[in-house]
């Protein structure tokens, strides 16, 4: 084994004793110490600063598996293997404390509970097993897998169990009684990656087709998973009534996507390189893409065809725009240049120069009349569409500027740069209003909100910050990210914020109290862009592990009560005067099982006349039973539906 310096890529130790390879290692949880379990049946503890080897710990007959395990408090080591054992060692002495027997095949995983006074193990023949640390006694057999437990995990609270298997399928179990709370079907292959989010209310499965599947979330609930690029996305977009969705990619390829079912409408080939950018026309009639190979391309919605190419650029094209008119087009490039095209004709109508640098950023006006650039070389270029002639140049910053934006009137200008600062400039004087300082690292994105009052800026430092537009004041330091924030937005009424990082997750922030709304996990890298649908209900996130995703961005309560109002011609769900049937519905859902309301619900099946509200219904409906699962819960049996199916039948026997 060998240990590296993080910060300078030098190697520290080489571990050498293993007399076969290594199978797995750990860290303890302050560094001090490695754990490393080999194929030559023994496991291994380090000193991290020396590399000098403290104990050998032998016992086990066949080889040391791949997970092996520091206790919580570093006092105690967990190893399995082949042999069907797990054993539990003391870390100071090296001495062997239980050996956990009972498994009939190969234990797969191990785990300490949180507090570690639980150790849970899964093995090849599908079992479970709940075992107590101090006396090492077994609590419980968990059973139901019919393949072999890949994966296993408690929840941060230590009250649940999370177990992956073989056949596709996870199951959640409850560690005091043993009972199974749900099995999580969906994967068609081996699951071989499952997790607890921070706050125990969200599960991740991943499995061994490339797809990751979120379950059991009250809100922010994973609407799709859009497969099909093989590389890194680049770009999203909504279409602007929101009924498409559009991705560019590392793979050279642009893709549309129905947003209602998923599904793949078209892949748009041509570009001979990595995508870099895309949008859609104001209209939704054209798509354009901008490319490594130093092209834009414009293409027709419905037809999918090619209609121009735009060349011209001769280093990557970064950023792409049409004119608010979407008679024009927009292109700035790493060969320092900004380009204007006609959209019908193709041509090209002004090449913009000045730009020292790569231009990282561009924008039209409101009214389309000025263009805004941004660059590596500092500076922000403001310039005339119609004679393309350079208007003003904002200097200030003291590293390259990231981002660029027009407040909603064009009266402002707003500028991020790698120096840490959002800078906010007169457009017609050129004159810089307010320097906004408070990051410790660069500013990568910024936004205004949609009435021009707030600006939004994220960083390197992993913080997004909510700044006054007219006194500069900080409003609040939107914290939770661990890594780089990469993109944010507002939502199109302003009372949300959106953001995503190089943690791969994305957050949903209330704008008026700054709380935490919904953290979006699944992405299995770096989320590089986000945004929400034209109406505010949905989001799309785009990510470095090739995948697009699309999420709710609403409870199961405003789901149950669009349903009910669909359904308010039902006597049992007619409102008090001037109050909607929704309202009524929600007062039902609030009692002690909150279902009542969703059971009253399945009676309009007998009003087929009002077939189309009551298909409308279903879909509503069966949204809420996606958010908050025990909707599935039929008050008078207590007795779970388990196919939703059922229920959409029972509503609507036609519906499909």
């Amino acid at each position: 084994m060998r240990l590296w310096d993080t910060e300078s890529g030098q190697l520290l130790h080489t571990l050498e004793g293993h007399t076969s390879w290594v199978n797995g290692i750990a860290f303890s949880r302050d560094g001090k110490k490695i754990l490393s379990g080999s194929h030559d049946k023994t496991v291994r503890l380090w000193d991290t600063e020396t590399g000098q080897l403290i104990h050998t710990l032998e016992g086990h007959t066949s080889s040391v598996t791949d997970t092996i395990a520091f206790s919580p408090d570093g006092k105690q080591i967990l190893s399995n293997s082949e042999d069907n054992t797990v054993r539990l060692w003391e870390t100071k002495t090296g001495q062997l404390i239980h050996t956990l027997q009972g498994h009939t095949s190969w234990v797969n995983d191990i785990a300490f509970s949180p507090d570690g006074k639980q150790i849970i193990s899964g093995d090849g023949d599908g079992t479970v097993r709940l075992w107590d640390t101090e006396t090492g006694q077994l609590i419980h057999t968990l059973e139901g897998h019919t393949s072999s437990v890949t994966d296993i995990a408690f929840s941060p609270d230590g009250k649940q169990i999370i177990s992956g298997d073989g056949e596709g399928t996870v199951r959640l179990w409850d560690t005091e009684t043993g009972q199974l709370i749900h099995t999580l079907e969906g994967h068609t292959n081996t699951v071989w990656y499952i997790a607890f989010s921070p706050d125990g209310k969200q599960i991740l499965s991943g499995d061994g087709e490339g797809t990751v599947r979120l379950w059991d979330t009250d809100y922010g609930t994973l609407i799709h998973t859009l497969e099909g690029h093989t590389s890194r996305v680049t770009d999203i977009a909504f279409s602007p009534d929101g009924k498409q969705i559009l991705s560019g990619s590392w793979d050279q390829t642009v893709r549309l996507w129905d947003t209602d079912s998923g599904t793949l409408i078209h892949t748009l080939e041509g570009h001979t390189s990595r995508v870099t950018d895309i949008a859609f026309s104001r209209d939704g009639k054209q798509i354009l893409s901008g490319s490594w190979d130093q092209t834009v391309r414009l293409w027709d919605t419905e037809s999918r065809q090619l209609i121009h190419t735009l060349e011209g650029h001769t280093d990557i094209v970064y950023d792409i725009a049409f004119s608010p008119d979407g008679k024009q087009i927009l292109s700035g490039s790493i060969d320092n240049t900004v380009r204007l095209w006609d959209t019908e004709t193709g041509q090209p109508l002004h090449t913009l120069e000045g730009h020292r640098d790569i231009v990282d950023a561009i924008a039209f006006s409101p009214d389309g009349k000025q263009i805004l650039s941004g660059s590596g070389d500092e500076t922000v270029r403001l310039w005339d569409t119609e004679t393309g002639q350079l208007i003003h140049t904002l200097q200030g910053h003291t590293s390259g500027v990231n981002d660029i934006a027009f407040s909603p009137d064009g009266k402002q200008i707003l500028s991020g740069s790698g120096d840490g600062t959002v800078r906010l400039w007169d457009t017609e004087t050129s004159q810089l209003i307010h320097t906004l300082q408070g990051h410790t690292s660069g500013v990568t994105d910024i936004a205004f909100s949609p009435d021009g009052k707030q600006i939004l800026s994220g960083s390197g430092d992993g913080t997004v910050r909510l700044w006054d537009t007219e006194t500069s004041q900080l409003i609040h330091t939107l914290q939770g990210h661990t890594s780089s924030v990469t993109d944010i937005a507002f939502s199109p009424d302003g009372k949300k914020i959106l953001s995503g990082s190089g943690d791969g997750t994305v957050r949903l922030w209330d704008t008026e109290t700054s709380q935490l709304i919904h953290t979006l996990q699944g992405h299995t890298n770096t989320v590089w862009d986000i945004a929400f649908s034209p109406d505010g209900k949905q989001i799309l996130s785009g990510s470095d592990d090739g995948t697009v995703r699309l999420w709710g961005n609403y409870s199961w309560q405003e789901a149950l009560k669009e349903g009910c109002n669909q359904l308010q011609f039902y006597p049992d769900l007619v409102a008090p005067k001037n109050n909607e049937a929704g309202e009524a519905c929600l007062k039902h859902a609030s009692w002690e099982d909150k279902t009542k309301a969703e059971f009253m619900v399945r009676q309009g099946r007998a009003i087929l006349q009002k077939e189309q509200n009551i298909k409308s219904a279903v879909k509503k409906f069966k949204k809420a039973q996606k958010l908050y699962l025990e909707i599935d819960l039929n008050p008078l049996t207590k007795e779970i539906d388990k196919d939703p199916k059922t229920v959409a039948q029972q509503l609507a026997p036609d519906s499909k």
